[in-house]
């Protein structure tokens, strides 16, 4: 198959194309625009692999999809290219609405346009898919799971842009026929995410002795998935998902964001022991503005239509990303660029 990744280049992307190249036989073509979290450094260990491309191409450029589309000739897209950070969308949403809905809208339409070139046979077996978050559907109490048939209702401009994107999605498939999955996830963690987001962030601030900023109470829940179990799940969906259908992956793993923190201190204690325990380093923060309560995902359905599940627990996921963050500290050092802070706290 030959393949192309949006946003191949960044957290969840690159641990898609890592997978891709390791084990099976895809040919890829990575496009992304490398904004500031997109790092070819996450792509290093498979780069020099002959299956694998790169062109530097934003989605809302729709004359340089045209032309990756056609020189490529993909059997699939994987569209992953989004502003993904909640805290930055609250202090500068335009940049959500642009790449995220008008990209969206622009990959499309090439795409579209493309697929409509193609012979019977080609146009059978093409793919897109459409890779979203649990975000969109708002925020739960304390009991209750998302389903894909839960209805939409997002909070914040970040999860109201992806939730648009999700819509014009399923509205190229009812109207043109393009034939499309969609998968919404919980939170990713795990290697080359990039240091604002709170994993990621809590272990360079603990390895520093800095403070561990929680939002409120850190009672806020979230339900932790690992990416590289993320990365199969995906894999699954483009390869034998249905068309039209969305599949939520999930797992597994409801915790406090305090629960988190409190559980990555343990791991470092044990890993790199200090004078102090690293849990004196928590410091609760202003709460960010109109921040969800609960997200926690239902993903039966991928299950048992699909024979997903994943991998890892939260323990042992955890570990493995610690462990990795220990290992790799010239590689976040590069990227962090003094964007160590916890954004969108609002005025």
């Amino acid at each position: 198959m030959k393949l192309i990744v949006t946003g191949g280049a960044g957290f969840i992307g690159s641990a898609v194309i890592r997978y891709l190249i390791n084990e099976t036989e895809t040919t890829i073509l990575n496009i992304d625009k490398l904004t500031y979290a997109g790092n070819l450094e996450s792509l290093s260990p498979v780069s020099n692999n002959p299956r694998y491309h790169f062109a530097q191409v934003d989605i809302c450029d729709a004359p340089a999809l045209q032309q990756v589309l056609s020189q490529f000739q993909p059997d699939a897209i994987m569209h992953l290219a989004a502003e993904s950070h909640v805290d930055r969308s609250i202090d500068g949403p335009a940049e959500f609405i642009n790449t995220n809905i008008v990209g969206t809208y622009s990959l499309l339409e090439t795409v579209r346009s493309y697929w409509q070139s193609l012979d019977s046979a080609a146009q059978t077996r093409f793919r897109f898919h459409h890779v979203s978050t649990d975000e969109v559907y708002g925020s739960l109490g304390k009991t209750g799971l998302f389903t894909e048939t839960t209805p939409y209702q997002p909070n914040s401009p970040y999860s109201a842009s992806k939730a648009a994107s999700d819509h014009l999605v399923r509205a190229w498939h009812h109207t043109y026929n393009l034939p499309i999955v969609t998968t919404n996830c919980s939170n990713n963690y795990g290697p080359y995410q990039f240091p604002e987001k709170l994993l990621p962030l809590m272990i360079i601030n603990a390895l520093a002795g800095e403070p561990l900023p929680v939002y409120g109470k850190g009672e806020n829940v979230r339900d932790w998935l690992y990416v590289e179990d993320h990365a199969r799940a995906l894999c699954l969906v483009l390869e034998q998902g249905q068309i039209g259908e969305t599949y939520n992956i999930g797992g597994h793993n409801e915790k406090t964001n305090l629960e988190v923190v409190e559980t990555l201190c343990q791991i470092l204690d044990e890993m790199r022991p200090t004078s102090a325990p690293h849990n004196q380093l928590i410091t609760f923060v202003t709460d960010r503005p109109g921040h969800d309560l609960r997200y926690a995902i239902d993903a039966n359905k991928i299950q048992k239509t699909l024979g997903w599940q994943p991998v890892e627990t939260f323990e042992t996921g955890l570990r493995k990303t610690v462990q990795w963050y220990l290992d790799n500290r010239d590689w976040w050092q590069r990227v962090r660029d003094g964007r160590g802070e916890r954004l969108g706290l609002g005025s």
